[in-house]
């Protein structure tokens, strides 16, 4: 085999290294960031129900401690529905940033959780009637409880928008910034697509440069161990190095808990490929040591 041939090979497997990197970090990116049911999955691990609880309690006067402990109550039976309204929001924040939608808006209906609040309230303020009540009739309580809700849920929207302005109110960066990933992930498909056919090609190039099947499975081989070594060592290496960092930042105590989950399926993908890559390139290279020597090419006939 010439000089010249040995170079284009060289060349070609090490072209066929970077893509299959590459083809690796966009599988990794398709199933996690970019995929909104890893996501929600991730989110669901998360007590986001108690967080909110803690919100809304930072927003309760001290001397509210009616409504604080009715909030605690309310947590549970409104977890279910925290849930499906934090799956509904991620979903439609996906839409508009991978182009599905022009418009990035949702409406939030408030009224189950006003309503299982309402229940919660009255159940604790029946159950520790302040002194000037005490022997007061049940209809009279009820009456003084329905004016004392009616003045407090006045400040409760029945529903809460999010949309561009929301958003905008919150932190005017945020839209610009999803305005530019909405920019480039919508070229995302196309590089997807490019990557797997110069993988191809790549793999073409080289089996027709060798024509004969045990220099071109080596040549392919090869190029696949080591991309699914490093690939796989990466992500070894950086659950390590998270690891060490997660435990030197102070964190709430649910937060320490599901930061290391949510590295551990984030790197998942990029483990599944590197194993993959290895086992092609450990079964080319095997096919390459015990094919026959003086095999006919492989476009031959």
């Amino acid at each position: 085999m010439g000089r010249a041939k040995k170079a284009g090979i060289g060349f070609l497997s090490f072209l066929l290294f970077l893509s299959l990197g590459s083809l690796s970090a966009v599988f990794m990116m398709d199933r996690t960031v970019l995929n909104p049911d890893f996501i929600i999955a991730e989110i669901d691990k998360l007590d986001v129900a108690t967080l909110v609880g803690e919100m809304v309690k930072e927003q309760v006067p001290p001397e509210a401690g009616l409504m604080k402990e009715a909030v605690d109550d309310a947590i549970s039976d409104l977890r279910p529905w925290v849930k499906q309204q934090t799956g509904v929001v991620i979903q439609v924040g996906y839409d508009y940033v991978l182009g599905k939608s022009q418009h990035l808006t949702t409406v939030i209906n408030l009224e189950p959780a006003k309503e299982v609040l309402k229940a919660h309230m009255r159940q604790a303020f029946l159950a520790s009637l302040p002194s000037e009540f005490q022997g007061v009739p049940q209809a009279e309580l009820e009456s003084h409880f329905d004016e004392f809700y009616q003045g407090m849920s006045a400040e409760i929207p029945s529903t809460f928008e999010i949309n561009e302005d929301t958003i905008n109110g919150m932190d005017p960066e945020i839209m610009p910034r999803l305005e530019q990933a909405r920019h480039y992930l919508g070229y995302l498909t196309m590089v997807r697509r490019i990557l797997i056919a110069v993988t191809i090609a790549l793999i073409v190039g080289i089996s027709l440069l060798h024509r004969r099947v045990k220099g071109a499975t080596r040549s392919i081989g090869i190029p696949c161990l080591i991309c699914g070594i490093l690939s796989y060592a990466g992500t070894l290496i950086s659950k390590h190095l998270v690891g060490e960092r997660l435990a030197q930042v102070s964190l709430p105590s649910q937060l320490q808990a599901w930061l290391p989950q949510v590295i551990n399926d984030f790197l998942a993908p990029a483990q599944t490929c590197g194993i993959v890559f290895i086992t092609v390139g450990v079964a080319l290279l095997i096919i390459s040591v015990v094919y026959k020597r003086g095999e006919p090419s492989i476009y031959q006939g």
